[in-house]
């Protein structure tokens, strides 16, 4: 097996970083010492602790008919001890030849055995002086990260698509590379696509279509791999405000600006928190419905799911979120999978700040009793003693996606809700502006933050070091006792209104006209126990649960039906699971449907059609709730 990184070895190492120059695209390299702390990463074949990938160039032709992307891609790299082999990592790619520095000096290579979940250590044959490799090569038509959809699967119905979806440890099926959160690296592309198409990337990118169907792109700022993107298609773009705008199909493009209008207003009250935005624009692309996440925080363009365009601006939290990660995550970053908390902790608890600011704090009120209830939830289905209610994880040997639960989220943003509680805000406000700025375009690892937590904001004072429970929360599983209370006068109004509908069983009587997302999600949740199949059928009936076009609300009601065996609602079962592939709908409603044998048939029966309509993402889980065999 290829070499691993070094555990907490500290390197003292001569770097590049990449700043842009002018307005156009020449790029001036910067030389400066720095520090870098390499960590074991069990999710990589790579050996960066003995050669490092600085930069990448990537020049390739996107070919639909084919599903398959052929470049070139060029390596930087920095030969810290000297070595013959650098290791990388690949995933079912085709590699055609490799050659060497400026002269192209051709070179051998291997391609390792395949291993679940990390693909094919790529170990080429380098010399001790050697600065550019050039890998030649061709993804697989069912690379992992791609998903290539056909014109009746996308809004527009008459062009294709291509999006990619890096994260976790998919960028190694589009893209050779040292495929790890703790290395960064800058890098450039020229992109060829069909002239009636337009490419963008997580990137400096075009604002129109050209003629040529060439694009080129370059990110100046060292990014990790999991955050290259690329998205292909009949693609328009809208401003929304001096420094933001909206990608999306044309039929989509005009509901989407006007449902993220508001995000230059959630710029400016994240750097009035935590300080200046550093990637220039920031803007979004709503893509096809079969993407996977909610968002997807590629840098200066964030993936979204057309689920949040609701009409409302009730789910603009994605928006808030997807941003935040432009200090939490992006800018820094955690080491490996096992260090997740530290990407989504902080971004969720950020994510609450800024929606505060801009919405007030009865909605985020909302929003924190709505994240308290899937934090206990997601706690009660893994089990209160389960090591993957921990913050720090340990995913070795494990599909790195496995840490994708509520736990890094909600259990990350509450821990640092209690660490505000306890030291006040303007204190912690301090402390992670600080924070973000010392550990600016690094990765770092659990240990990393505490070290740096306790010198800086603990400052030996044992007795709060006592009253925060910094062990339980990270290094134990379940909920510590200290966990802060939340509260929603709103939420606590359709309590209310639950509690008289129970008295008096008139439907009619709940005023409803008003609720936002929020509150609908909560009445669902706190539904009577004692509710019959008539009374969810009159339920059904006045409040047109089953065929909201909300996909918030028809997810939260389907599984209410699931649970109840509500049949009549079972048809609108299909009907989400077909529309969206959204991961969070899927899982949780496999899931539901799974615990019985006559749901676990149903969904078998659905997903034997909608299977190949999901992106590899949503596959793999859905695969495992079903025990598919593909």
């Amino acid at each position: 097996m290829p070499s691993r990184w070094i555990a907490n070895r500290v390197l003292p190492v001569l770097f590049t970083l990449f700043t842009v120059t002018g307005s156009g695209s020449e790029i001036r390299m910067e030389h400066i010492v720095e520090k870098e702390k390499m960590h074991q990463d069990p999710h990589s074949f790579s050996n960066p602790e003995e050669a490092v990938v600085k930069d990448l160039s990537l020049d390739a032709i996107v070919d639909f008919t084919k599903k398959q992307i052929t470049g070139k891609a060029t390596l930087q790299i920095q030969n810290k001890k000297g070595v013959r082999k650098l290791h990388l990592d690949s995933e079912s790619l085709h590699i055609d030849r490799v050659t060497l520095d400026e002269r192209e000096q051709a070179s051998t290579f291997e391609v390792g055995k395949t291993v679940q979940y990390l693909g094919e250590p790529l170990i080429i044959d380098i010399q001790p002086d050697t600065k550019l490799v050039h890998i030649y090569y061709s993804t697989n038509p069912k690379a992992s990260a791609l998903q290539w959809l056909e014109p009746p699967q996308t809004a527009g119905s008459k062009h294709p698509f291509l999006y990619t979806q890096s994260q976790s440890a998919l960028a190694r099926s589009w893209v050779p590379c040292q495929d790890t959160p703790g290395v960064r690296m800058t890098y450039r592309a020229k992109i060829k696509v069909p002239s009636d198409l337009m490419a963008v990337m997580s990137a400096e990118n075009p604002r129109a279509k050209n003629s040529s169907g060439v694009y080129e792109f370059k990110m100046p700022h060292p990014v990790p791999s999991y955050l290259l993107a690329l998205a292909v298609g009949d693609i328009e773009f809208r401003s929304m405000g001096k420094r933001t705008g909206v990608y999306s199909e044309p039929s989509v493009v005009e509901k989407a600006a006007w449902e993220f209008a508001e995000t230059e207003k959630m710029m400016e009250a994240a750097e009035k928190l935590y300080g200046p935005y550093r990637w220039g624009r920031y803007d979004l692309i709503v893509l096809p419905p079969s993407f996977p996440w909610g968002g997807m925080e590629n840098p200066m363009l964030t993936f979204a799911t057309p689920t949040v365009i609701t009409g409302d601006r009730s789910l603009v939290a994605l928006v808030a979120h997807e941003l935040a990660h432009s200090w939490s995550g992006n800018l820094v970053t955690n080491a490996t999978w096992n260090d997740f908390w530290l990407n989504e902790g902080f971004t969720t608890y950020f994510d609450h700040r800024i929606m505060e600011v801009v919405y007030g704090k009865e909605f985020d009120d909302m929003l924190s009793v709505l994240s308290l209830q899937d934090l206990k939830k997601e706690i009660t289905q893994l089990g209160p003693q389960s090591p993957d209610t921990q913050l720090k994880t340990n995913l070795a040997g494990r599909d790195p996606e496995d840490s994708a639960t509520q736990i890094p989220y909600e259990k990350g943003q509450f821990f640092l809700r209690t660490i505000e509680a306890a030291v006040g805000r303007p204190r912690w406000d301090e402390f992670l502006k600080a924070y973000f700025d010392h550990f600016a375009f690094q990765s770092i690892t659990t240990e990393d933050f505490l070290e740096y937590f306790k010198k800086n904001l603990i400052q030996g004072d044992r007795e709060l070091e006592k009253k925060l429970q910094i062990e339980a929360w990270i290094y134990r599983p379940g909920i510590p006792s200290n966990i802060v209370a939340v509260h929603s006068d709103a939420l606590a109004r359709v309590d209310a209104q639950i509690k008289q509908w129970s008295a008096t069983n008139q439907i009619k009587q709940l005023q409803t006209s008003k609720w936002t997302t929020q509150e609908w999600i909560h009445f669902l949740r706190h539904l009577p126990a004692n509710l019959n199949v008539d009374q969810l059928g009159q339920l059904d009936a006045v409040l047109h649960l089953s065929s909201s076009p909300n996909c918030e609300i028809l997810h939260e009601w389907l599984l209410q039906v699931i649970a109840r065996n509500y049949k009549p609602a079972y048809p609108a079962i299909e009907h989400l699971l077909t529309v969206t592939g959204r991961r969070k709908y899927v899982k949780s409603i496999l899931t539901q449907l799974s615990k019985t044998p006559e749901g676990l048939e149903l969904a078998r029966k659905i997903y034997a059609k909608t299977r190949p309509t999901y992106h590899a993402v949503t596959r793999d889980i859905a695969d495992r709730i079903l025990q598919w065999k593909a």
